[in-house]
């Protein structure tokens, strides 16, 4: 009785119990590790404020304009388009990994033409043979009975995840880069406009002394203790003209366009720019919502995969070749009948003396995958601090931008008696001096305090997320 002759849906029947065996993982059961923080925050996390989890950041930041600066940087800026094109790298490098787990299929045609010495051939006598092959081929294809190719996959992709969160992290720190360059920015012309302003007065204080001193009401003293803050005024008038143009130099360069700086406004803003009040939520909402804890875990997922590859090298490797077309020694003859031709080469591999390769794999995956749990951990308990230290600083320069615009008004009230006194003849001008000097410092101090406070919320919504919920900005 004539066998049935061999066809590739035959072959196929008879790998499809082993096709539906084949990616079984043996990766450990993945559990996420417990936070090393408290449950709940400390201290003032309980003030009430707009809810982080529904916060975005074009909600946070209140002002146009400084939302329009924060769109320029988000597709221009150079660090960040890097860090877009290492998604792009780590996608190819899934892709390429995940069409491991399909197999291949190649279309050949190839013909060989040799002439054997008569020593060489079967009768005898010298000869030219000649073969054609046109068909079909299967590139070696493993089993993957025991997972490893699949373990190498969900590494792989769990690299890609990681990838794409720490882009969001970029994307996170660069919204509040750009805003607390723009904060520091305006501080300093605030800063410099109040300097301006106070010099000029300084001036006409020195020439009113002058004037006294020419018709002796007024001492050599009163004119140089005036002079001397004329100078000082001058002072820092440069150095506050040094730091709004470094700020300034410094936002142009976040920007990353070569028009940034006719795109940034020239006069100070008196008015709130971001969201004042933010309530932080809870530590495990903080977990779910930080992209760079969500890519550390991505990397442990991505080490737990590994130990499932690791283990899957101490068992059998089975990979499969062949092809299915026409044979035959003349060209002519590759389509008559006849000509079929099929070949199948299944290979089977068990490891039995490695040196201890395959045990030292295991024991490395083991430990890498220790150490992204400690990563894990330590990204959370970093961003744990953060969080804290951020509510700590927002609620004690909320008190103390108080305190101090309160001493500022004060000062300011004692500068314009100390000055109707000076000028009636009730006081020194000793007095009316330290009246100038502490007015002005404390009038830069408000200044300098409601600056740091409005970066301190920046670090505060940076903390708690920054209310990044799309996806990352396409590639230009």
């Amino acid at each position: 009785m004539r066998k049935p002759a061999f066809t590739p849906s035959a072959l196929l029947l008879a790998l499809a119990p082993l096709l539906l065996l084949a990616g079984c993982s043996m990766a450990p059961t993945y559990e996420r590790p417990e936070a090393p923080v408290a449950a709940n925050w400390s201290g003032p996390a309980a003030q009430p404020g707009r809810a982080a989890s529904n916060l975005d950041w074009q909600t946070f930041i209140v002002d146009g304009e400084l939302r329009d600066l924060v769109s320029i940087a988000l597709n221009n800026n150079r660090s960040l388009r890097q860090t877009l094109l290492d998604i792009e790298q780590a996608r190819a490098q899934y892709r390429i990994q995940r069409s491991e787990r399909v197999p291949g299929l190649n279309a050949s045609a190839n013909g060989n033409r040799q002439r054997l010495p008569g020593d060489l051939s079967s009768n005898g006598s010298s000869g030219v043979s000649s073969s054609y092959q046109v068909g079909l081929s299967l590139p070696e294809y493993e089993l993957d009975l025991f997972g490893r190719v699949k373990s190498l996959t969900d590494a792989a992709l769990e690299q890609y995840l990681a990838t794409e969160e720490a882009a969001r992290s970029a994307q996170i720190a660069l919204v509040a880069e750009v805003s607390q360059a723009y904060l520091s920015y305006d501080g300093a012309q605030r800063r410099l406009l109040l300097t301006e302003q106070t010099l000029a007065s300084r001036e006409d204080s020195l020439a009113l002394i002058a004037q006294r001193r020419s018709a002796g009401a007024a001492t050599a003293l009163d004119y140089q203790e005036a002079l001397g803050l004329v100078e000082q005024s001058r002072a820092e008038l440069e150095s506050n003209a040094r730091q709004k143009q470094q700020s300034l130099n410094a936002l142009v360069l976040l920007l990353g366009t070569p028009d940034a700086a006719s795109r940034i406004p020239l006069v100070p803003l008196d008015k709130p720019m971001l969201v004042q009040d933010i309530a932080p939520g809870t530590p495990s909402e903080l977990i779910e919502r930080r992209p760079d804890i969500r890519a550390a875990e991505h990397q442990l997922k991505a080490r737990n995969a590994d130990i499932g590859a690791a283990r899957a090298a101490f068992f059998p490797r089975i990979s499969l070749t062949g092809s299915f077309g026409t044979s035959s020694a003349e060209m002519s003859g590759l389509f008559d009948g006849g000509s079929r031709s099929w070949s199948f080469v299944p290979t089977l591999s068990l490891p039995i003396f490695d040196a201890g390769r395959n045990s030292a794999s295991l024991d490395l995956a083991k430990v890498r995958k220790d150490s992204a749990v400690a990563a894990y951990e330590g990204t959370v308990q970093t961003a744990f601090r953060e969080v804290a230290d951020a509510l700590s600083a927002t609620d004690t320069l909320r008190r103390e931008e108080i305190a101090r615009r309160a001493l500022a008004n004060t000062t300011g009230e004692t500068l314009k008696l100390a000055k109707a006194r000076y000028e009636g003849g009730v006081d020194s001008h000793l007095r009316y001096l330290d009246a100038q000097r502490s007015n002005f410092i404390n009038e830069a101090a408000y200044i300098e305090t409601s600056t740091q406070r409005q970066i301190a919320l920046v670090d505060l919504f940076r903390a708690l997320g920054g209310g990044w919920d799309g996806k990352p900005v396409a590639q230009r």
